[in-house]
């Protein structure tokens, strides 16, 4: 049976009122309206049964564990406002549980970006985003990755998300694919330049892979 997108599946504690902290969302939004240009992060018709898809999160400082994402269901907006982020206050990955406030409610894969953010405190933005593109090529290009048995914002994912960083394998790239998550790609880094070019870079990796199958 086909896994819907977009469903949470954390057990949340949200608090419904206003960002209370002083946030620029000059910087991720505009990398964010780059995603969406790019079909990486966005709501199309004919993908995932038109449910929006794809998502990104920004450190609120490099001494905090707390971060920013944008909300549930905002893959159609291409410019966000604040009230289309939310702020995650406590994320506790292995126990299936986050806390957070905002005018709307986190990502269905804010648990993932949270156990991004556990490895390294030089980690300061992740995208996840859906690249078909990247995500089919994920031998050929010798990505790391999780396991398709392995399904979207779970404990299972957090779990994987630390044997990835504890085998090393994300030494000499800042991006995986999750093969149990279709088209799933999660990029991060220490800025959200960083994580976007990542992206941006296997995507092209990906679709050069494809040029060659065609005019072979």
């Amino acid at each position: 049976m086909k896994e819907q997108e977009g469903v949470i599946k954390y057990r949340l504690k949200h608090t419904q009122q206003p960002i209370n902290h002083p946030l620029s969302l000059t910087e991720i939004n505009a990398w964010r309206t780059i995603a969406v240009r790019l079909d990486l992060i966005g709501q199309i018709p004919e993908r995932y049964d038109n449910i929006g898809f794809g998502n990104i999160s920004q450190r609120i400082d490099s001494h905090s564990a707390q971060f920013i994402i944008s909300g549930t269901q905002t893959g159609h907006i291409e410019q966000l406002s604040p009230e289309h982020y939310c702020l995650i206050v406590k994320a506790e990955p292995h126990q299936n549980r986050l806390q957070s406030c905002g005018l709307c409610k986190p990502s269905s894969e804010s648990l993932t970006h949270a156990s991004i953010y556990a490895q390294d405190n030089a980690i300061q933005a992740v995208i996840h985003a859906h690249s078909p593109e990247i995500w089919k090529h994920t031998v050929a290009l010798g990505l790391p990755h999780t396991n398709a048995d392995v399904p979207y914002g779970t404990v299972e994912t957090a779990t994987a998300v630390e044997q990835l960083f504890q085998s090393g394998n994300l030494s000499q790239t800042s991006l995986f694919t999750m093969l149990g998550h279709q088209d799933g790609v999660v990029a991060f880094g220490k800025n959200m330049q960083e994580a976007a070019w990542e992206l941006i870079k296997y995507l092209s990796l990906a679709i050069g892979i494809e040029h060659q199958s065609i005019n072979r």
